[in-house]
C-alpha cells in the first residue's frame, strides 16, 4: 500500500446509520461526513463485514474534502 494512502474507518449501527467515522471534521456529524465522502469519493469505499467499511484516499484528498466541508458549513 502507498504510504500516502489514508484509510478512513466507518462503523454503522444496526439501522444503517453511521456511528463512527475517521478524520471527521468537528463541524459535521458522522452521518454527514459519510454522506460527503460517499458523494465525492464513492469509488474509494469498500464494504466490510460486521457493520463496517473503509474509504481509501490519499492524504491530499482527505485534506481537500475536510477543507471543502469546513467551508460548506461556515
Amino acid at each position: 500500500m502507498d504510504p500516502q494512502t489514508v484509510i478512513l474507518h466507518v462503523r454503522f449501527a444496526p439501522n444503517g446509520s453511521v456511528v463512527e467515522i475517521s478524520e471527521r471534521p468537528p463541524t459535521l456529524s458522522p452521518q454527514d461526513w459519510f454522506n460527503t465522502l460517499s458523494f465525492k469519493a464513492a469509488d474509494a469505499y469498500q464494504t466490510l463485514a460486521g457493520g463496517r467499511g473503509v474509504f481509501r484516499l490519499t492524504r491530499a484528498g482527505v485534506d481537500a474534502l475536510r477543507a471543502e466541508a469546513a467551508v460548506g458549513t461556515a
